[in-house]
């Protein structure tokens, strides 16, 4: 008897399928909200079975979790232990400015918008603020640090605006931001994010 060969294709369908069934999901709890979206209704509209959900992502809350983890991605995933405060601007134009077909407002909403379920919308804050915190870590923000409230507190204002951005870009034809490209971005960007979250020089 010889050893089956690997099957590549069923790794790829598997990858495929979640990414359908995160699509999906983030589209259904962005528009219905997670308290009145069914795990049947997301595995519907992504055309699979509806098992698949629990082999994937556990449960319906862990799809809830994958889909708002994505949505932060999809602004923030430059913003990481490797990025200074100096290439932050350069990060988030790029975002800002890249292909968000798929971002607003589904994305957006997801992040935006009250879930409608105290777990879910305990996880929506826990992640705004993780990544409020990954913000003002390249500000180097420590938890025991005696300004660390301040600092997080900018962080988070400097968050407000990045998305607040994203919105106006992708809902209204508000000009000159709407057609601005990342180069347009980045010098108020790098005011933003240095005014805020700079460490205050010696006076």
């Amino acid at each position: 008897m010889t050893t089956p060969a690997p099957q590549p294709a069923r790794r790829r369908d598997a990858a495929g399928t979640r990414q359908l069934l995160l699509d999906a999901a983030r589209r259904r709890f962005a528009y219905d909200g997670y308290a009145a979206t069914t795990v049947r209704d997301i595995a519907d509209e992504a055309g699979v079975n509806v098992a698949l959900i629990n082999r994937y992502f556990s449960s319906k809350e862990g799809l809830f979790r994958a889909s708002l983890t994505g949505a932060v991605d999809e602004l923030g995933r430059s913003v990481d232990e490797d990025v200074t405060l100096d290439q932050v601007p350069y990060a988030i134009a790029r975002q800002l400015t890249g292909d968000t077909s798929d971002m607003p407002p589904s994305r957006l909403l997801l992040l935006l918008r009250t879930s409608g379920d105290e777990r879910a919308e305990q996880i929506r804050l826990d992640t705004l603020r993780t990544f409020a915190e990954r913000l003002a870590a390249t500000a180097s923000w420590r938890p025991e640090d005696a300004e660390a409230d301040r600092l997080i507190l900018r962080a988070q204002v400097a968050l407000a605006a990045a998305f607040g951005i994203a919105l106006l870009r992708s809902s209204t034809a508000l000009e000159p931001l709407g057609s601005a490209g990342e180069q347009d971005l980045v010098g108020p960007l790098r005011d933003l994010f240095h005014g805020l979250l700079a460490p205050a020089r010696p006076a």
